[in-house]
C-alpha cells in the first residue's frame, strides 16, 4: 500500500494457504482481513485475477475457491485492483477513484478486525450488515464461534455472541460512547463517530496521528479488543478488553430475578423476596435458572 503500512499476499499457517493483508513493517506478523478464510488452498500455488468484471483466487488446477462474486459492472470499462494506504483493498474502474462507486471493497467484509477508516454496523442503501468473525483458533483464520454485530432492534447496540447466543452487548450509544465499551475518550489521537440515518447505521473510528496503529478485533477466545502498536518494545498494546468483568459483564449469567456482584461468593444473588429456583444447580455454579419467589403472590384478595 502507499507508505508501506499494509502488505497483501499469500501467507500460510496451520498448513494450509490464504490470501490476507497484514501491516508490512511491524515485526510482530499480524493478519487484519483474509480472503478465502473459509476455503483455503491446498499448496503455495495460487494467482489472484480479474475475471469477467470480478476479483478471482484460483488454485493449483486452476479452480475457483474465492472470489467477489459481482453481477453487476459495465465490462467495456476497464477496472483494476489496488491496495490502499487505509488497508482497504478494493477493485475499480480504472478512471475512477470515487470512493463511494468502487466495484468492490475489503472494508465491507471484515474478518476479525476493524482498521481506522472500516465501518461497522449497516449500510441502508444496500442491505449490507459489516459484522466481525473470530478465527478459529489462533492459527486458523476460518470462521469461528464469536462474531461482534450491530443490532438495531430498539436502541442501536453491538452484541458479542456465540453461535448466534448473546454473550455481551455494548449498550447504546451515549453520544460519546457505548455505554459498556471502556473506550478512553481523552486520546488526542483518536476519534470515534456513530452514526445513524437514512442511509446507514455504523460505528467507525479514525487515527489523527497516522503513525499510530490501532485495531479493534474480536478474539477467538470470545473477547472484544482494542490493540494499540507500542514501537518502543514491539508489541501490541491492550488498551481494553469486552467483556471488562468476565463473569458478571456476560450477558444473561444469572438468570432471572438475579444479580451479579463480582465481590461475593457465588456470583450470582438472588434478589430480596426471591431463593434459587434450583438449588442443586445453584450449588454447581449453574445460574442460568434464575431465581423463584420465596413467596407465591395471592392475588384472590387484599394481602397487608
Amino acid at each position: 500500500s502507499p507508505g508501506d503500512i499494509f502488505e497483501l499476499g499469500f501467507f500460510r499457517t496451520n498448513s494450509r494457504w490464504y490470501l490476507g493483508m497484514w501491516y508490512k513493517k511491524l515485526s510482530e506478523r499480524t493478519y487484519v482481513w483474509v480472503a478465502n478464510r473459509d476455503n483455503s488452498l491446498p499448496n503455495s500455488i495460487g494467482t489472484l485475477k480479474i475475471s469477467n468484471m470480478n476479483l478471482v483466487l484460483l488454485d493449483y488446477s486452476n479452480k475457483p475457491v474465492w472470489s467477489t462474486n459481482l453481477t453487476r459492472g459495465n465490462e467495456r470499462s476497464p477496472v483494476v485492483a489496488e491496495l490502499l494506504a487505509n488497508g482497504n483493498f478494493v477493485m475499480r474502474h480504472s478512471n475512477n477513484n470515487d470512493a463511494s462507486e468502487f466495484l468492490w471493497q475489503s472494508f465491507d467484509y471484515p474478518t476479525d478486525t476493524l482498521l481506522p477508516e472500516m465501518k461497522l454496523g449497516y449500510d441502508l442503501k444496500t442491505g449490507l450488515n459489516r459484522f466481525l468473525t473470530s478465527w478459529r483458533s489462533s492459527d486458523d483464520p476460518s470462521s469461528g464461534n464469536f462474531s461482534y454485530k450491530l443490532e438495531t432492534r430498539g436502541l442501536p447496540e453491538f452484541y458479542l455472541s456465540s453461535e448466534n447466543f448473546p454473550r455481551h452487548r455494548s449498550g447504546p450509544w451515549n453520544g460519546i460512547r457505548f455505554s459498556g465499551i471502556p473506550e478512553d475518550q481523552k486520546l488526542s489521537y483518536m476519534v470515534y463517530n456513530f452514526t445513524e440515518n437514512s442511509e446507514e447505521v455504523a460505528y467507525t473510528f479514525r487515527m489523527t496521528n497516522t503513525s499510530i496503529y490501532s485495531r479493534l478485533t474480536v478474539t477467538y477466545l470470545g473477547e472484544f479488543q482494542r490493540l494499540t502498536w507500542n514501537p518502543l518494545i514491539g508489541i501490541w498494546n491492550r488498551f481494553w478488553s469486552s467483556p471488562v468483568d468476565p463473569q458478571c459483564d456476560t450477558y444473561i449469567m444469572c438468570g432471572p430475578y438475579s444479580y451479579c456482584d463480582s465481590n461475593t461468593s457465588p456470583v450470582c444473588n438472588c434478589i430480596q423476596g426471591f431463593d434459587p429456583w434450583n438449588i442443586q444447580q445453584w450449588d454447581l455454579r449453574v445460574w442460568a435458572g434464575g431465581c423463584i419467589r420465596r413467596t407465591q403472590l395471592s392475588c384472590s384478595g387484599d394481602g397487608f
